[in-house]
Protein backbone atom coordinates (compact mmCIF):
# COMPACT_ATOMS: atom_id res chain seq x y z
CA UNK A 1 0.00 0.00 0.00
CA UNK A 2 3.02 2.70 0.90
CA UNK A 3 4.52 1.71 -2.42
CA UNK A 4 0.84 2.52 -4.29
CA UNK A 5 0.64 5.42 -2.14
CA UNK A 6 4.26 6.52 -3.15
CA UNK A 7 3.79 5.86 -6.87
CA UNK A 8 0.30 7.96 -6.62
CA UNK A 9 2.17 10.93 -5.16
CA UNK A 10 5.24 10.85 -7.25
CA UNK A 11 2.77 10.66 -11.01
CA UNK A 12 0.62 13.57 -9.39
CA UNK A 13 4.30 15.64 -8.73
CA UNK A 14 4.81 15.41 -13.29
CA UNK A 15 3.28 17.57 -15.36
CA UNK A 16 1.00 15.12 -16.71
CA UNK A 17 -0.18 14.00 -13.06
CA UNK A 18 -0.62 17.83 -12.20
CA UNK A 19 -2.66 18.77 -15.51
CA UNK A 20 -4.86 15.24 -14.24
CA UNK A 21 -5.34 16.66 -11.35
CA UNK A 22 -6.37 20.04 -12.35
CA UNK A 23 -8.88 18.72 -14.94
CA UNK A 24 -10.59 15.76 -12.68
CA UNK A 25 -13.09 18.11 -10.66
CA UNK A 26 -14.64 19.75 -13.71
CA UNK A 27 -14.50 16.44 -15.86
CA UNK A 28 -16.07 14.83 -13.33
CA UNK A 29 -18.90 17.91 -12.78
CA UNK A 30 -19.26 18.06 -16.80
CA UNK A 31 -19.95 14.28 -17.17
CA UNK A 32 -22.38 14.50 -14.36
CA UNK A 33 -23.74 17.18 -15.97
CA UNK A 34 -24.23 14.81 -19.42
CA UNK A 35 -25.36 12.14 -18.09
CA UNK A 36 -28.56 14.38 -17.03
CA UNK A 37 -29.32 15.57 -19.87
CA UNK A 38 -29.30 12.08 -21.17
CA UNK A 39 -31.80 10.27 -18.74
CA UNK A 40 -33.86 13.66 -19.22
CA UNK A 41 -33.86 13.29 -22.89
CA UNK A 42 -34.13 9.83 -22.88
CA UNK A 43 -37.35 9.99 -20.48
CA UNK A 44 -39.16 12.88 -21.09
CA UNK A 45 -38.27 13.24 -25.14
CA UNK A 46 -36.29 16.18 -26.95
CA UNK A 47 -32.66 16.72 -28.24
CA UNK A 48 -29.89 15.95 -25.51
CA UNK A 49 -27.57 18.34 -27.16
CA UNK A 50 -30.12 21.49 -26.20
CA UNK A 51 -30.70 19.77 -22.67
CA UNK A 52 -26.92 19.63 -22.18
CA UNK A 53 -26.39 23.33 -23.67
CA UNK A 54 -29.23 24.93 -21.24
CA UNK A 55 -28.02 22.40 -18.26
CA UNK A 56 -24.05 23.73 -18.47
CA UNK A 57 -25.49 27.36 -18.53
CA UNK A 58 -27.27 27.08 -15.64
CA UNK A 59 -24.04 26.63 -14.12
CA UNK A 60 -22.01 29.17 -15.91
CA UNK A 61 -20.62 31.04 -12.52
CA UNK A 62 -18.90 27.49 -11.83
CA UNK A 63 -16.60 28.57 -15.49
CA UNK A 64 -15.24 31.57 -13.79
CA UNK A 65 -13.34 30.51 -11.11
CA UNK A 66 -12.50 27.39 -8.75
CA UNK A 67 -11.48 23.69 -9.12
CA UNK A 68 -13.60 23.03 -11.79
CA UNK A 69 -12.12 25.46 -14.46
CA UNK A 70 -9.82 23.58 -16.02
CA UNK A 71 -12.08 20.38 -16.19
CA UNK A 72 -14.54 22.46 -17.99
CA UNK A 73 -12.11 24.33 -20.33
CA UNK A 74 -10.88 20.48 -21.39
CA UNK A 75 -14.29 19.46 -22.19
CA UNK A 76 -15.03 22.31 -24.29
CA UNK A 77 -11.81 21.71 -26.37
CA UNK A 78 -10.31 19.11 -26.47
CA UNK A 79 -13.33 16.29 -25.23
CA UNK A 80 -14.86 18.38 -28.51
CA UNK A 81 -12.26 17.69 -30.96
CA UNK A 82 -12.09 14.04 -29.64
CA UNK A 83 -15.61 13.41 -30.59
CA UNK A 84 -15.46 15.13 -33.92
CA UNK A 85 -12.79 12.79 -35.04
CA UNK A 86 -14.86 10.16 -34.25
CA UNK A 87 -17.94 11.50 -36.21
CA UNK A 88 -16.37 9.89 -38.83
CA UNK A 89 -16.86 6.25 -37.95
CA UNK A 90 -20.94 7.36 -38.62
CA UNK A 91 -19.95 7.49 -42.76
CA UNK A 92 -18.81 5.28 -45.59
CA UNK A 93 -18.38 5.87 -49.50
CA UNK A 94 -21.20 2.86 -49.71
CA UNK A 95 -23.37 4.55 -48.02
CA UNK A 96 -23.20 7.52 -50.51
CA UNK A 97 -23.50 5.25 -53.73
CA UNK A 98 -26.68 4.08 -52.57
CA UNK A 99 -28.26 7.52 -52.71
CA UNK A 100 -29.31 8.09 -55.95
CA UNK A 101 -28.52 10.84 -57.98
CA UNK A 102 -31.19 13.34 -57.27
CA UNK A 103 -30.95 13.50 -53.93
CA UNK A 104 -27.36 14.01 -54.29
CA UNK A 105 -27.06 16.64 -56.76
CA UNK A 106 -29.86 18.54 -54.23
CA UNK A 107 -27.15 18.29 -51.80
CA UNK A 108 -24.54 19.67 -53.80
CA UNK A 109 -25.82 22.80 -54.53
CA UNK A 110 -27.94 23.59 -51.46
CA UNK A 111 -25.56 22.93 -49.25
CA UNK A 112 -22.88 25.17 -50.68
CA UNK A 113 -25.95 27.73 -51.51
CA UNK A 114 -26.40 27.96 -47.97
CA UNK A 115 -23.46 28.57 -46.31
CA UNK A 116 -22.87 31.54 -49.04
CA UNK A 117 -26.27 32.68 -48.75
CA UNK A 118 -25.76 33.13 -44.47
CA UNK A 119 -22.24 34.79 -46.08
CA UNK A 120 -23.61 37.27 -47.56
CA UNK A 121 -26.63 37.79 -45.41
CA UNK A 122 -24.59 37.74 -42.49
CA UNK A 123 -22.75 40.68 -43.84
CA UNK A 124 -25.28 42.61 -44.62
CA UNK A 125 -26.62 42.35 -41.35
CA UNK A 126 -23.57 43.68 -40.23
CA UNK A 127 -22.17 40.46 -38.50
CA UNK A 128 -18.53 38.82 -38.52
CA UNK A 129 -17.61 36.35 -41.26
CA UNK A 130 -16.97 33.51 -38.86
CA UNK A 131 -20.00 33.74 -37.47
CA UNK A 132 -22.05 34.26 -40.86
CA UNK A 133 -19.91 31.14 -42.08
CA UNK A 134 -21.04 29.51 -38.74
CA UNK A 135 -24.59 29.79 -39.13
CA UNK A 136 -24.27 28.53 -42.37
CA UNK A 137 -22.57 25.92 -42.32
CA UNK A 138 -24.83 24.64 -38.99
CA UNK A 139 -28.49 24.91 -41.21
CA UNK A 140 -26.67 23.78 -44.40
CA UNK A 141 -24.95 20.66 -43.49
CA UNK A 142 -25.93 19.24 -39.89
CA UNK A 143 -26.77 21.41 -37.01
CA UNK A 144 -24.95 21.54 -34.07
CA UNK A 145 -22.44 18.44 -34.95
CA UNK A 146 -21.43 20.70 -38.33
CA UNK A 147 -21.23 24.43 -35.60
CA UNK A 148 -19.14 22.38 -33.55
CA UNK A 149 -16.58 21.22 -36.34
CA UNK A 150 -16.95 24.51 -38.32
CA UNK A 151 -16.13 26.71 -35.29
CA UNK A 152 -12.92 24.49 -34.74
CA UNK A 153 -11.38 25.71 -37.82
CA UNK A 154 -12.67 29.40 -38.01
CA UNK A 155 -10.39 32.52 -36.47
CA UNK A 156 -10.03 33.25 -32.51
CA UNK A 157 -11.87 35.99 -31.32
CA UNK A 158 -13.52 37.32 -28.03
CA UNK A 159 -16.91 36.21 -29.29
CA UNK A 160 -15.92 32.89 -30.84
CA UNK A 161 -17.49 30.49 -28.14
CA UNK A 162 -20.32 32.78 -27.67
CA UNK A 163 -21.38 33.12 -31.22
CA UNK A 164 -20.72 28.80 -31.24
CA UNK A 165 -23.24 28.25 -28.25
CA UNK A 166 -25.70 30.62 -29.42
CA UNK A 167 -25.77 29.12 -33.09
CA UNK A 168 -26.02 25.43 -31.34
CA UNK A 169 -29.02 26.83 -29.47
CA UNK A 170 -30.88 28.57 -32.30
CA UNK A 171 -30.18 25.53 -34.62
CA UNK A 172 -31.37 23.31 -32.36
CA UNK A 173 -34.55 24.84 -31.80
CA UNK A 174 -35.12 25.82 -35.39
CA UNK A 175 -34.16 22.06 -35.99
CA UNK A 176 -37.05 21.35 -33.66
CA UNK A 177 -39.83 23.19 -35.07
CA UNK A 178 -39.13 22.24 -38.90
CA UNK A 179 -39.62 18.48 -37.10
CA UNK A 180 -43.43 19.36 -36.53
CA UNK A 181 -43.97 21.62 -39.39
CA UNK A 182 -42.17 20.48 -42.28
CA UNK A 183 -44.24 17.21 -42.72
CA UNK A 184 -47.43 19.65 -42.52
CA UNK A 185 -45.70 21.38 -45.86
CA UNK A 186 -44.86 17.66 -47.71
CA UNK A 187 -48.85 16.87 -46.81
CA UNK A 188 -49.95 20.14 -48.44
CA UNK A 189 -48.16 19.78 -51.39
CA UNK A 190 -49.41 16.14 -51.89
CA UNK A 191 -45.51 14.94 -52.48
CA UNK A 192 -44.95 11.54 -52.96
CA UNK A 193 -43.02 9.41 -50.63
CA UNK A 194 -39.63 9.86 -52.42
CA UNK A 195 -39.94 13.45 -52.47
CA UNK A 196 -40.88 13.96 -49.34
CA UNK A 197 -38.42 11.88 -47.44
CA UNK A 198 -35.69 13.74 -50.08
CA UNK A 199 -37.48 17.23 -48.68
CA UNK A 200 -37.02 16.53 -44.65
CA UNK A 201 -33.48 15.21 -45.35
CA UNK A 202 -32.46 17.60 -47.26
CA UNK A 203 -33.79 20.61 -45.21
CA UNK A 204 -34.31 19.81 -41.26
CA UNK A 205 -30.97 20.69 -39.67
CA UNK A 206 -30.27 17.68 -37.01
CA UNK A 207 -30.19 13.91 -37.85
CA UNK A 208 -32.12 13.09 -34.40
CA UNK A 209 -34.98 15.22 -36.04
CA UNK A 210 -34.81 14.31 -39.18
CA UNK A 211 -35.39 10.40 -38.44
CA UNK A 212 -38.11 11.58 -35.72
CA UNK A 213 -40.11 13.37 -38.60
CA UNK A 214 -39.50 10.71 -41.61
CA UNK A 215 -40.36 7.89 -39.56
CA UNK A 216 -43.61 9.79 -37.89
CA UNK A 217 -45.11 9.56 -41.62
CA UNK A 218 -43.70 6.20 -42.70
CA UNK A 219 -40.91 3.54 -42.54
CA UNK A 220 -40.57 4.74 -46.34
CA UNK A 221 -40.05 7.78 -46.36
CA UNK A 222 -38.11 7.29 -42.97
CA UNK A 223 -35.76 5.77 -44.89
CA UNK A 224 -34.82 8.63 -47.78
CA UNK A 225 -35.01 11.07 -45.08
CA UNK A 226 -32.52 9.21 -43.29
CA UNK A 227 -30.12 8.43 -46.55
CA UNK A 228 -30.51 12.18 -47.48
CA UNK A 229 -29.29 13.56 -44.58
CA UNK A 230 -26.38 11.20 -44.39
CA UNK A 231 -25.49 12.53 -47.65
CA UNK A 232 -25.29 16.20 -45.94
CA UNK A 233 -23.44 15.17 -43.23
CA UNK A 234 -20.68 13.75 -45.06
CA UNK A 235 -20.04 16.89 -46.85
CA UNK A 236 -18.71 18.13 -43.51
CA UNK A 237 -15.57 16.85 -44.67
CA UNK A 238 -15.41 18.81 -47.69
CA UNK A 239 -17.18 21.79 -46.46
CA UNK A 240 -14.74 21.87 -43.20
CA UNK A 241 -11.46 21.18 -45.69
CA UNK A 242 -12.47 24.07 -47.46
CA UNK A 243 -12.91 26.40 -45.01
CA UNK A 244 -10.06 25.65 -43.59
CA UNK A 245 -8.09 26.47 -46.16
CA UNK A 246 -9.80 29.71 -47.01
CA UNK A 247 -9.47 30.85 -43.21
CA UNK A 248 -6.06 29.89 -42.79
CA UNK A 249 -4.55 32.91 -43.05
CA UNK A 250 -7.02 35.07 -40.75
CA UNK A 251 -5.49 33.98 -37.61
CA UNK A 252 -5.34 31.61 -34.92
CA UNK A 253 -8.12 29.02 -34.53
CA UNK A 254 -9.78 28.19 -31.11
CA UNK A 255 -8.99 24.87 -31.09
CA UNK A 256 -5.64 25.50 -32.86
CA UNK A 257 -4.42 21.71 -33.25
CA UNK A 258 -2.04 22.21 -36.88
CA UNK A 259 1.17 21.54 -36.77
CA UNK A 260 2.91 25.01 -37.96
CA UNK A 261 2.71 25.40 -41.95
CA UNK A 262 0.04 23.00 -41.96
CA UNK A 263 -3.44 24.07 -42.89
CA UNK A 264 -5.77 21.66 -41.52
CA UNK A 265 -6.38 21.13 -37.72
CA UNK A 266 -5.40 17.58 -36.67
CA UNK A 267 -9.10 16.42 -35.35
CA UNK A 268 -9.99 17.09 -39.02
CA UNK A 269 -7.01 15.21 -40.30
CA UNK A 270 -8.31 12.30 -38.16
CA UNK A 271 -11.86 12.62 -39.33
CA UNK A 272 -10.67 12.14 -42.66
CA UNK A 273 -8.71 9.48 -42.12
CA UNK A 274 -11.15 7.92 -39.72
CA UNK A 275 -13.58 8.14 -42.66
CA UNK A 276 -11.20 6.05 -45.26
CA UNK A 277 -11.07 3.07 -43.03
CA UNK A 278 -14.18 2.75 -42.39
CA UNK A 279 -14.98 2.85 -46.18
CA UNK A 280 -11.96 0.46 -46.82
CA UNK A 281 -14.30 -2.01 -43.82
CA UNK A 282 -11.31 -2.29 -41.61
CA UNK A 283 -13.29 -0.99 -38.97
CA UNK A 284 -15.34 -4.05 -37.08
CA UNK A 285 -19.01 -3.26 -36.56
CA UNK A 286 -18.99 -3.86 -33.09
CA UNK A 287 -15.76 -1.32 -32.74
CA UNK A 288 -17.57 1.32 -35.43
CA UNK A 289 -20.47 1.30 -33.29
CA UNK A 290 -18.91 2.05 -29.90
CA UNK A 291 -16.96 4.91 -31.74
CA UNK A 292 -20.13 6.31 -32.88
CA UNK A 293 -21.11 6.04 -29.23
CA UNK A 294 -17.88 7.53 -28.23
CA UNK A 295 -18.61 10.53 -30.40
CA UNK A 296 -21.93 11.18 -29.20
CA UNK A 297 -21.27 11.38 -25.47
CA UNK A 298 -18.07 13.67 -26.39
CA UNK A 299 -20.12 15.80 -28.14
CA UNK A 300 -22.52 15.71 -25.05
CA UNK A 301 -19.86 16.50 -22.73
CA UNK A 302 -18.12 19.24 -24.63
CA UNK A 303 -21.80 21.11 -25.09
CA UNK A 304 -22.00 20.95 -21.16
CA UNK A 305 -18.38 22.68 -20.90
CA UNK A 306 -19.42 25.03 -23.78
CA UNK A 307 -22.85 25.97 -22.01
CA UNK A 308 -20.91 26.13 -18.63
CA UNK A 309 -18.33 29.05 -20.36
CA UNK A 310 -21.75 31.03 -21.63
CA UNK A 311 -24.79 32.50 -20.13
CA UNK A 312 -28.03 33.68 -20.74
CA UNK A 313 -27.35 37.47 -20.50
CA UNK A 314 -24.07 37.46 -23.07
CA UNK A 315 -26.51 35.66 -25.68
CA UNK A 316 -29.33 38.01 -24.94
CA UNK A 317 -26.88 40.69 -25.89
CA UNK A 318 -26.36 39.78 -29.29
CA UNK A 319 -29.51 40.94 -30.84
CA UNK A 320 -32.00 40.19 -33.05
CA UNK A 321 -29.45 39.84 -36.27
CA UNK A 322 -27.69 36.24 -35.41
CA UNK A 323 -31.48 35.35 -35.14
CA UNK A 324 -32.85 36.63 -38.29
CA UNK A 325 -30.23 35.40 -40.06
CA UNK A 326 -30.58 31.97 -39.50
CA UNK A 327 -34.60 32.19 -39.50
CA UNK A 328 -33.47 33.14 -43.28
CA UNK A 329 -31.23 30.63 -44.01
CA UNK A 330 -33.89 27.77 -42.71
CA UNK A 331 -36.19 29.58 -45.56
CA UNK A 332 -34.10 29.87 -47.96
CA UNK A 333 -32.87 25.91 -47.72
CA UNK A 334 -36.54 24.74 -46.99
CA UNK A 335 -37.46 27.07 -50.14
CA UNK A 336 -34.75 25.93 -52.31
CA UNK A 337 -35.55 22.12 -51.95
CA UNK A 338 -39.23 22.56 -52.44
CA UNK A 339 -39.27 24.26 -55.45
CA UNK A 340 -36.19 21.95 -56.77
CA UNK A 341 -38.69 18.92 -56.15
CA UNK A 342 -41.97 20.74 -57.35
CA UNK A 343 -40.42 21.98 -60.92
Amino acid sequence: MSYLNRSFYSLKATPIGQYLSNITSGFLLCLMVAMSAKFVSEHYGGPVILYALLMGIALNYLSTEGRCVAGIEFCAKSILRFGIALLGARITIEQLMGLGITPIIIVLVSVPATVLFGFFVGRWLKLGRGQSILSGSAVGICGASAALAVAAVLPYNKDAEKNLIFTVVCVTALSTLAMVAYPLIVTAFEMSPTASGVFLGATIHDVAQVVGAGYLMSDEIGDVATFTKLLRVSTLVPVVLIIALIVARWGKTPFDTAPSGFPLPSFLVAFIVIVSINSAGFIALEVSEFMVQMSRWCLILAMVGLGMKSSFKELAAMGWRPIALMVAETLFLAGLVLIWLQF
